[in-house]
């Protein structure tokens, strides 16, 4: 059996970010949450095993999830990139190269379907239709 790739969720409001570790949980995915910038960069010193980072921009702290995704860009190339607002949209040349936005509110299918592609998977059909019933 495959490995399940391993997404970081990154976000402080704890309801949002709950559902979003729910909604990847039942695409197939490991998931590790952090809810801030500051933990998030914790969790990737001390973890080699995850693939993408998802996070919000606004967050409280020194760090915005854009400061985040430029900050694991440069220590981590090979770690995808999803930042998600329901506050502002960056222009694609604020983002870091190969990163990807998803406004909010977000389709749970837009999402998963985004990592899917970043991560060169193909989806469990199960999966994937689960996880858009769910939502």
């Amino acid at each position: 059996m495959k490995e399940k790739a391993v997404i970081l969720v990154v976000e402080d409001e704890a309801i949002i970010r709950m559902g979003a570790v729910q909604m990847l949980e039942e695409a197939g995915f490991a998931v590790v949450e952090a809810s801030n910038a500051h933990d998030a960069m914790k969790v990737l010193e001390n973890r080699t095993d995850v693939r993408a980072v998802f996070t919000d921009v606004n967050m409280p702290g020194t760090w915005d999830g854009m400061r985040l995704a430029r900050m694991v860009r440069g220590r981590w190339p090979p770690i995808h990139l999803i930042v998600t607002s329901g506050i502002m949209s960056p222009d694609t040349d604020d983002l870091p190269p190969s990163g990807r936005f998803i406004r909010k509110p977000y389709d749970p299918a837009h999402v998963i379907a985004t990592i899917r592609e970043l991560l060169g998977d193909s989806p469990p059909s199960d999966a994937v239709n689960h996880a858009v019933k769910a939502a």
